[in-house]
């Protein structure tokens, strides 16, 4: 027991999220032998967004052609479970005691815990309606879709019987789904971006080149104002509006941790073996990079089991002064974005996650270290908002790890 009442525990490796991340990284240290594995989870229940998507396509690797988001949070909850990980929900991560030291509460009082190594997969989050600086008043209907999702698909809620979205990503997609299953009219949906060149037949109206600019309505939501590249500027009528892709990590634990933030992707710097610039505290998922699908964060999670294992061992290089990696506009982040300790030390599927703000027809991208160039590479698709483009990453072994950073533009 701690001068502060809290009791103090010792574990090999504290997992902090329950999301496909922080469960797929749980159950292979555990089947991996790493000792006492403990994975903590806020909510009461765990297993991440999946649990309110029930659009099928999830879990490719634990069920053949996929299920559905809240079948794929069980199996990933019985796989870590089955696996010896140690898992507890309702316990939330107040701050740290020490480098490898947290402080949580949770239905058993408060705890202080520390670890060999730390993971941290406490995903991404969407940023709602007054982060968007969107003005208006504040009528009921305005959601994120996580916010619809579990609306629709936890509470059984009534939802509206005009709706907007806004968004053209899988996640506005994804949204579209929750609202013809609550059996709501979809009025269009909205993107800022230009139209694509070649036309694609859609079941939903799509206004492109329209940003929202205005929330109508008092009682109820009664329309959205838009305003169109072109300076016009017109009104939806809708009852209800889904603000969706506007994904931010959920860093607030790094950033207490004092652990170096990329400009980018605004989670924790990190390089290919998910180290981040605290010695024993790795990151995996979308806490990384926000956000990307289900299966891209699990798949991180086992990666970043490899280096714990690694550290546990005693045969982990430190992290050393790694070189950023910085994206160029209109290339808005790159994962992993920092070179590590050996600079030919490759990323997951040797190859680099960029995402861009706005379509790039078959972009050329080039990585250049100063006034040295060291890789250029001519994508064969185009670069659309809202989904992955990827750079080779054979280049890294001619990076200079006294130089300076090393940029990716896109041209």
């Amino acid at each position: 027991m701690t001068g502060s009442g809290r009791t103090e525990r010792t574990v090999d490796v504290l997992i902090v999220g329950a999301g496909p991340a922080g469960l797929a990284a749980g159950a292979e240290l555990a089947a991996a032998g790493a000792g006492r594995v403990e994975i903590l989870e806020r909510d009461q229940e765990a297993g991440g967004i999946p649990r309110h998507c029930r659009h099928g396509g999830f879990g490719g690797r634990l069920t053949r052609g996929g299920t559905s988001g809240p079948a794929y949070a069980r199996q990933s909850v019985a796989a870590a479970v089955r696996a010896g990980a140690d898992l507890r929900t309702g316990v939330g991560v107040t701050g740290w005691a020490g480098p490898l030291t947290v402080e949580t509460t949770g239905p058993t009082g408060l705890e202080q815990i520390t670890a060999k190594a730390v993971v941290l997969a406490t995903g991404a989050r969407e940023r709602p309606r007054s982060a968007r600086l969107i003005p208006g008043s504040r009528p009921p209907g305005v959601y994120t879709t996580g916010e619809l999702q579990q609306a629709v698909h936890r509470y059984g809620q009534r939802i509206g019987t005009r709706a907007v979205v806004v968004g053209d990503e899988p996640v506005a997609h994804a949204a579209v789904a929750a609202l013809r299953a609550a059996g709501v009219r979809i009025v269009a949906m909205v993107t800022d971006q230009p139209a694509a060149p070649v036309r694609v037949r859609r079941s939903v109206p799509l206004l492109t080149g329209a940003t929202v600019t205005g929330i109508e309505g008092r009682t109820r939501l009664t329309g959205v104002t838009l305003r169109r590249t072109d300076g016009r500027t017109t009104t939806l009528h809708c009852d209800t509006v889904v603000l969706t892709g506007d994904f931010v990590p959920d860093h607030e634990l790094a950033r207490r941790a004092g652990i170096v933030l990329d400009s980018g992707t605004r989670g924790p710097a990190h390089d290919a073996a998910y180290r981040t610039s605290r010695p024993g505290v790795f990151a995996a998922g979308n806490l990384l990079h926000a956000v990307e699908p289900a299966g891209v964060a699990a798949d991180e999670g086992r990666a970043v089991a490899v280096s714990v294992l690694h550290r546990l061992a005693g045969t982990d290089e430190p992290a050393g002064e790694g070189r950023p990696l910085v994206a160029d506009a209109p290339l808005r982040w790159i994962a992993p974005n920092v070179t590590g300790p050996d600079a030919a030390t490759r990323p997951a599927g040797d190859r680099f996650v960029l995402r861009t703000a706005r379509r790039l027809a078959l972009p050329l991208l080039v990585v250049s270290q100063g006034r040295r160039e060291l890789h250029r590479q001519r994508l064969l698709l185009p670069a659309v908002p809202g989904r992955p483009l990827h750079l080779a990453a054979g280049w890294l072994d001619r990076v200079d790890p006294e130089g300076p950073a090393v940029h990716i533009s896109a041209s």
